[in-house]
């Protein structure tokens, strides 16, 4: 049974960081692409980061130079580390993996995704 499980998130105030932790079961994340996505209150779903299994990243605009996407292939966990938050990133956030090797165009669509975690949310506020 496949089960993906996040951690990590909390209340920070602007311009903290917050590392948030996808552990997987059921699979091996070594053979799989990750996306973290995230979901504001009355948002569509958006995709923030994606790891492909070749090891290639992406990230929205907003997120570049700011977070950070990893694996530990040995725990079989991936990360996003989270630094210079700011209100605007306020959501639940979401680890998610499918096969394959998405593409900078094709790892931020949603239903191309297999597995999925509950969610964490992350609060950023003064």
């Amino acid at each position: 049974q496949v089960q993906l499980v996040e951690s990590g998130g909390g209340l920070v105030q602007p311009g903290g960081s917050l590392r948030l932790s996808c552990a997987a079961s059921g699979i091996i994340l070594e053979d799989y692409a990750i996306t973290w996505f995230r979901q504001a209150p009355g948002k569509e779903r958006e995709g923030v980061s994606c790891s492909s299994s070749a090891g290639s990243t992406y990230y929205i605009d907003s997120a570049k130079g700011r977070f950070t996407i990893s694996r530990d292939n040995a725990k079989n966990t991936a990360y996003l580390q989270m630094n210079s938050l700011k209100p605007e990133d306020t959501a639940i956030y979401y680890c998610a993996t499918r096969r394959g090797r998405p593409n900078g165009n094709s790892c931020w669509v949603p239903t191309l995704y297999n597995y999925w975690g509950q969610g964490t949310q992350v609060t950023v506020s003064s």
